[in-house]
């Protein structure tokens, strides 16, 4: 299985390989369209107002997020409206106080809202996992680990980089023999060699691979902050990094986490729960395909 949380690598797939690598891809939404199910739908229901009456706006490091949101895939008949209306990126907020000469230390912090429960949690920004892209390799790997293998891996999973820093891989073994591999690829370089693999069937040994566009994964998207002068690139991504290390560990299976299954999605693995957390993707034919076909 593929990851399909990166905007730019399911546009990829969908136009440059169409049918061959689609399969592959893991059809649930990304936490942009999950977050959009749950605002357009439970917190709807909670406010007692039509979801068409909630304007609900990202802040994403890609510009890519933009297309994403606007996938006729994310827009509710049922609801008349679409899961996430507007996408901001981090380098047009930046640019937005630029213009307007005002930096965000000017302004005094502010609480935010909890509208999920009645108990607030003590803290409201976590780090998914330690990897830079939400950590899916992580969780699944977790997740496979104790559901299939009984087998309770530590919090601080150790990926073996491979050719480079943007491929790296992990493997568990159980009585000697690799049971689980997975791997994390980020960058068309990796991305391109590991579609060119598959092809060879060269990569089928693995039962996971999390893929990401931007080199070092969405900490450094294409939207994301800019370098300041004489900072380079890397420079400010292992900064990212580094912050982004010592927030503290979010816990997936948490009280509201199975609230949510429990009382709006009928349970796990529901039917309800596959309709609204999942999607599908599109081979996509290019006119010069088209054009190359036609018999002249």
């Amino acid at each position: 299985m593929l990851s399909s949380s990166c905007p730019g690598w399911v546009c990829y797939a969908e136009k440059t390989h169409g049918n061959f690598i689609l399969p592959y891809v893991s059809t649930t939404r990304s936490p942009q369209q999950i977050m959009g199910v749950l605002v357009k739908h439970i917190l709807a229901e909670k406010l007692n107002i039509p979801a068409s009456r909630i304007y609900h706006v990202t802040v994403m490091p890609c510009y890519d997020k933009k297309l994403e949101a606007s996938r006729d895939d994310f827009f509710s008949k049922t609801n008349n409206s679409r899961d996430v209306d507007c996408v901001i990126t981090s380098v047009e907020v930046e640019q937005w106080l630029g213009e307007a000469q005002q930096t965000l230390s000017q302004f005094d912090p502010l609480d935010l809202d909890w509208p999920w429960s009645n108990v607030r949690p003590d803290l409201m920004v976590w780090a998914h996992e330690k990897t830079l892209s939400g950590g899916y390799a992580e969780h699944v790997f977790k997740f496979a680990a104790k559901q299939i293998f009984n087998e309770v891996p530590t919090n601080d999973l150790e990926f073996k980089q491979l050719k480079n820093r943007d491929f790296r891989e992990i493997i568990l073994k159980k009585n000697g023999n690799t049971v689980l591999k997975f791997a994390i690829a980020n960058g068309f370089r990796n991305i391109q060699n590991m579609v060119q693999k598959l092809k060879r069937g060269k990569v089928s040994n693995y039962h996971f691979v999390e893929v990401m566009a931007c080199p070092s994964g969405c900490i450094n998207g294409g939207a994301q902050i800019r370098p300041t002068t004489g900072q380079h690139v890397r420079e400010l991504t292992r900064k990212l990094e580094e912050l982004y290390h010592n927030l503290p560990l979010s816990e997936p299976e948490n009280s509201l986490t199975k609230h949510i299954y429990n009382d709006f999605l009928d349970g796990f693995q529901t039917e309800k729960s596959y309709e609204l957390l999942h999607t599908s993707y599109h081979d996509v034919v290019s006119e010069l395909s088209i054009s190359l076909n036609i018999n002249w």
